[in-house]
């Protein structure tokens, strides 16, 4: 290794070093340098950079678009997936009123909008809307939430096809209250045959306060199927504590929550007409028959259902009341005969139904049962006079109209199954029993109908408003 000094210079393994003035003057061009960048980037600064202002409609600074991303606290439309629409359906309220509720999916971790624009339609049978409701709700982050409507009006006409279609939402944000910031701790549902009511205790897991809480309670049947739904709002929801919310309906939904939870109250309508004894036989048959069938339909009924007696020829009446002790129904079911002055007699279906319907309307049923008539004949309506199939019609629209759930058994080849049909108030619900072989199965399937197995679902959704 070589190294030598020539004057000024410095020479090193044959490479020369250059003096220390030249270095100095580097220094200076670079301090030069960055000095007009300074200059520069301020005047950049402050003739054409705009911070990003998020609300004065341009996309600046950081913003990813306009007024959003970025330093904003407005989330872009085009980072949020749209959300999704899992269920649709309008339920009656009452004759002429709807509510309609939607099931909407936010696929966003973190991401609500304070106003999502929706309008619901429902359309007819035959393909023609018959009542709109447009709105604005919220939609929290991270899961299904509910989008109601209620009191929609529809007059005379009954909705067979409810759809919603969501606008597209502007106005996206950080959120993080959803459905895992409170707890359903009971769910109580109350004279649902009478003024339904269910009472729910929501606790609040989060020690914020939240205002103006939606909370939607829809209730599905076993098979998940939404069957009905209502809304409540809490105005003020202290943090760490439980509220009692109380949803209420202004009709019965005993017969629409088709649970086995919900019992049930059966009256039976026997044919005691003289046709009853035709076939003759010891013990006269088909009465006999019909009698051991009924005899065995009440022991099948559950502890919490209640059972009761009507018999009808020429005219009818209540034998026995709607009462949960069976064995005593059962007996008085068994001692059934008729009455000899019947064996030239009428059969009078309108006045059983009338009968059946005025024992509902007692003290005995019970509030929270579904309410069920089995009409069972052998024949056709011959009592009264004028209109029998008219009177009988009349009353078991009435009937219906009532909640009642009707169902015809027909024995025999000598009834009118149309007829039967028609007082029936659904197709499923009218039986033929050919034979008195086939009561005890009709029976058994009569049973089978009057409640699904499994448990009605109660779900209570909580909604807290987003942020603007």
């Amino acid at each position: 290794m070589r190294r030598h000094t020539d004057g000024w210079r410095i020479w090193y393994n044959g490479g020369m070093y250059r003096s220390w003035a030249f270095w100095r003057r580097a220094q200076y061009i670079a301090g030069v340098a960055v000095l007009f960048a300074f200059v520069v980037a301020g005047s950049y600064v402050a003739f054409f950079y705009s911070p990003a202002a998020c609300s004065d409609g341009r996309q600046n600074g950081d913003e990813r678009g306009v007024d959003c991303g970025g330093a904003c606290a407005r989330i872009c439309a085009f980072d949020v997936m749209p959300p999704t629409v899992a269920w649709v359906q309008a339920f009656r309220v009452t004759p002429g009123q709807y509510n309609a509720v939607a099931y909407v999916e936010n696929h966003n971790p973190g991401v609500g909008t304070p106003e999502l624009p929706y309008t619901f339609s429902l359309y007819d049978e035959r393909g023609n809307i018959i009542a709109t409701r447009t709105g604005i709700t919220f939609l929290p982050p991270d899961g299904v939430y509910p989008i109601f409507e209620g009191r929609i009006m529809t007059g005379d006409k009954i909705p067979a096809r409810t759809f919603l279609e969501i606008a597209p939402s502007l106005e996206w944000r950080a959120a993080t209250a959803g459905r895992a910031q409170f707890e359903v701790q009971s769910r109580t549902l109350r004279d649902a045959d009478s003024a339904p009511r269910l009472d729910t205790v929501i606790y609040n897991t989060s020690l914020e306060e939240e205002d103006d809480v939606e909370v939607i309670a829809t209730i599905f049947d076993a098979r998940g199927n939404a069957l009905t739904s209502s809304q409540s709002i809490v105005p003020r929801f202290a943090g760490r504590a439980p509220e009692q919310v109380v949803f209420t309906w202004p009709e019965p939904i005993a017969k629409t929550v088709r649970s086995c939870e919900v019992p049930t109250d059966v009256i039976l309508a026997i044919d005691l007409s003289g046709s009853m004894n035709n076939d003759g036989g010891t013990p006269p048959q088909p009465i006999s028959s019909a009698l051991a069938a009924a005899d065995s339909f009440i022991s099948l009924l559950r502890k919490d259902d209640r059972a009761g007696v009507v018999t009808y020829a020429t005219g009818a009446a209540l034998v026995q009341g709607l009462d949960s002790v069976h064995t005593k129904t059962r007996d008085v079911v068994r001692r059934l005969a008729i009455d000899p002055k019947e064996e030239t007699g009428g059969t009078n279906i309108g006045d059983a139904i009338k009968v059946a319907q005025a024992e509902f309307a007692t003290a005995r049923h019970n509030r929270n049962a579904r309410k069920v008539l089995v009409l069972l004949t052998d024949g056709k309506a011959t009592e009264p006079g004028n209109d029998p199939e008219e009177h009988a019609l009349a009353a078991a629209k009435a009937a219906r109209e009532a909640g009642i759930t009707i169902f015809t058994i027909g024995l025999g080849n000598g009834v009118d199954n149309t007829f039967l049909a028609t007082i029936a108030d659904d197709e499923t619900h009218r039986f033929q029993a050919p034979t008195r072989a086939d009561l005890d199965r009709i029976y058994r399937s009569v049973s089978s109908a009057l409640c699904e197995e499994g448990a009605a679902v109660i779900d209570v959704v909580p909604k807290i408003p987003v942020e603007m």
